[in-house]
Parts: C-alpha cells; sequence; structure tokens
C-alpha cells in the first residue's frame, strides 16, 4: 500500500442513491466508497494508478430533508448510437420539454466528511512513474484547490468544495450503528458484464471503515 491522503470535503446537499429504490431517489445514509473515489479521482486522476478508499469519517450530524427535482424520464439507446455509428438513422437526441418528469427525493443536508484513501499502481503506469511521484502531484492538486472538473455528493446539482486535512484527530460525530447492506463500487473487470459490489456498513464512533471490509459481488 502507497501513502495516502485525507481529504475534507463539504456541501450543502448530498445524494447517494439507494440502487434498491428505482423512482423516487432515497440516499445512503453515509457517503458511498464509491462516491468518494469518484471524488477525489476528480482532483486527480492517472491511468496509472486506482484510488481505494480506507475510511470515510462523518463530521457532522446525519440529516436528511425532502426536495422535488426536475429529471427526464428517456435516455438514448446504446442499440440506437450503435446504428447511427454504422451509417444507419436512429433519434439521438432527448428533448427536455417532452421528457421532462419532476421527481421527489430524500437527501442529505449540511455534509461533512474526511476521506481517508490510499493509490495502487496499475499495469498502464509508464517507465517513469512512481508512487512518490504520484502522491506529490495529488498533495499539490489538494494544496491549490485544483481538479479536473467540480467534485459532487452523487449527483452534479450538489458540488462538493474540497481541501486536504490539515492533520491531527479528526472530529467525528459520536454515532456507532450499522448501516446495511451498502454500494462498494463497480467491477468493470468484463465491460460486458459490470456488476455492481456491496459490503456491510458498520458506522463506529463516526467512521465508517472501508479497508479490509468483505466485499459481495
Amino acid at each position: 500500500m502507497s501513502q495516502g491522503i485525507q481529504v475534507e470535503v463539504w456541501g450543502d446537499y448530498a445524494l447517494f442513491t439507494r440502487p434498491e429504490l428505482k423512482v423516487e431517489r432515497v440516499s445512503y445514509d453515509v457517503m458511498t466508497p464509491s462516491a468518494a473515489r469518484g471524488l477525489i479521482d476528480s482532483i486527480y486522476f492517472h491511468p496509472g494508478l486506482k484510488w481505494k478508499i480506507d475510511r470515510i469519517h462523518v463530521l457532522n450530524p446525519i440529516a436528511f430533508t425532502n426536495i422535488r427535482r426536475n429529471e427526464v424520464k428517456d435516455k438514448i439507446l446504446a442499440g440506437n448510437v450503435r446504428t447511427v455509428m454504422t451509417g444507419g438513422d436512429k433519434p439521438l437526441a432527448l428533448y427536455t420539454g417532452e421528457s421532462i418528469q419532476q421527481r421527489a427525493s430524500m437527501v442529505l443536508t449540511n455534509v461533512h466528511y474526511v476521506i481517508t484513501a490510499h493509490f495502487d499502481l496499475t499495469d498502464q503506469k509508464a517507465p517513469g512513474d512512481n508512487e512518490g511521484k504520484f502522491i506529490d502531484i495529488a498533495r499539490r492538486r489538494l494544496e491549490r484547490g485544483q481538479c479536473y472538473h467540480q467534485p459532487c455528493f452523487g449527483c452534479r446539482e450538489f458540488p462538493a468544495h474540497f481541501r486536504a486535512w490539515p492533520g491531527g484527530p479528526v472530529p467525528a460525530i459520536p454515532e456507532t450503528r450499522s448501516l446495511g447492506l451498502m454500494l462498494y463500487d463497480m467491477d468493470y473487470a468484463n465491460p460486458r458484464d459490470i456488476r455492481p459490489m456491496f459490503f456491510m456498513a458498520e458506522l463506529t464512533d463516526g467512521v465508517l471503515e472501508v479497508a479490509g471490509k468483505e466485499v459481495l459481488r
């Protein structure tokens, strides 16, 4: 395991959607490891490394609120895209005026986390790539507030502020309870059969431990 980083993230709203609830979106109680990985990828991504989440500290009390959002009910079919790529004629447009639909969402409010993560090197690293180089770049980007695109909490309309955690103890909330089955990440080993992975999540003194947990496929 390489050296790790600690990232402090916060925002007004978050929506880490439970996949078992399809129409009306309901958030998990705590940020998921996959959402945390995606957030760090938006700060620093390189094909020569793969971020892994070790733990997530919850700094603010867990609170929900209900909102209504406009979404589109349709999607462009992958089959239509393939047909057009081979010279066929299929629609590749969505018209929001015709497809718009209002849906209710139960979202987290006033969220604040500290994410502890490390990375492993992949077989796509260049000959000159090494752990020291990558960790230095990641820390510089955090210090300068640089990102490839705006980090978010589950949905693009819920932006996340971020900075490097200055060090020292993290003041997590004094809460311990089971969070049940939670999405860990997606398994992209077979591009034709992408599968979700889950784990049994436990919040212990405000900390969600991810490293070392058994992953269920």
